[in-house]
């Protein structure tokens, strides 16, 4: 699985991400990755395209940190296994100020960061997991979060790049759509839900899909993206799209619709690299 990778620094990362993944199970602690990473590991039949993609331009490498989601009934654990069973170095400014809902550690020498937030991920928008430990929807998937939140998690970016645009393009192409959780799947029926109660969501999240196909069709047109596979793509984009607009909106997203663009409909935060 993780020959797919060119570089040394790739493959550690990869490695590591399972490496702390699996420590937490040992203390019955539910860690899962995120972002790139995460989409890399649940689309390995389509490495090639990932790295034909060159997420992160003409450099060799992928990806850059590793990004982690858990509970937050579970935080003083996961301190345990980070800080006493790997020896991650806690970020103390970000644990005095942030400390409940996210934690961000050091590699101990150095080579990277590990970011690790607690039952929401906060950016542009709001993607929940919930704060059962036991049923909610970090459980979903092992060792990644599922692919219906990996895309909910890339679609909730308000300026997003190309590299983001390119990882919604892999994590389309490598699975199914469906109306229910799957592991191997993308559940349109969760992502309209979670867009029909938050009209900057939807707004944000419509917009990111058109420029998919976009996009696709410019790495089509440089070589970068083939034939058979954008057309896989420019094929299940509109799906996604019909099904988000039919679904029935809640008098919450009808009232911020009238607002409209007059007042700002994202979060405004820091820049997080993923």
């Amino acid at each position: 699985m993780l020959s797919l990778q060119k570089t040394p620094v790739d493959k550690s990362l990869l490695e590591d991400a399972l490496r702390i993944v699996e420590a937490a199970k040992k203390r019955d602690v539910a860690l899962r990755i995120l972002g790139a990473l995460a989409i890399t590991l649940h689309s390995t039949e389509f490495s090639d395209l990932h790295r034909g993609l060159k997420r992160l331009g003409d450099s060799d490498r992928a990806f850059t940190d590793i990004d982690l989601i858990g509970y937050a009934k579970q935080r003083a654990k996961v301190r345990e296994v980070m800080e006493d069973d790997l020896g991650y170095i806690v970020d103390q400014n970000v644990l005095l100020f942030r400390g409940k809902e996210r934690l961000l550690y050091h590699h101990p020498h150095g080579l990277y960061n590990v970011d690790i937030f607690f039952d929401i991920l906060r950016f542009s928008h709001d993607v929940s997991f919930g704060t059962d430990s036991k049923k909610g929807r970090i459980l979903l998937d092992d060792p990644t979060i599922s692919p219906t939140d990996l895309l909910l998690e890339k679609l909730q970016i308000h300026s997003i790049s190309e590299k983001d645009l390119k990882d919604i393009i892999v994590l389309i192409r490598a699975h199914e759509l469906k109306n229910n959780d799957d592991s191997n799947s993308i559940n349109l029926k969760h992502v309209a839900a979670a867009l029909s109660d938050d009209w900057g969501f939807w707004k944000d999240a419509t917009s990111n899909l058109r420029d998919v196909t976009v996009y696709a069709e410019k790495y089509r047109v440089e070589g970068m993206l083939p034939v058979s596979d954008f057309s896989i793509v420019a094929d299940k984009v509109p799906i996604i799209l019909k099904t988000i607009e039919n679904e029935a909106k809640t008098s919450k997203w009808k009232t911020r619709e009238r607002t409209g663009t007059e007042k700002q409909w994202w979060n405004s935060v820091e820049e997080v690299i993923r």
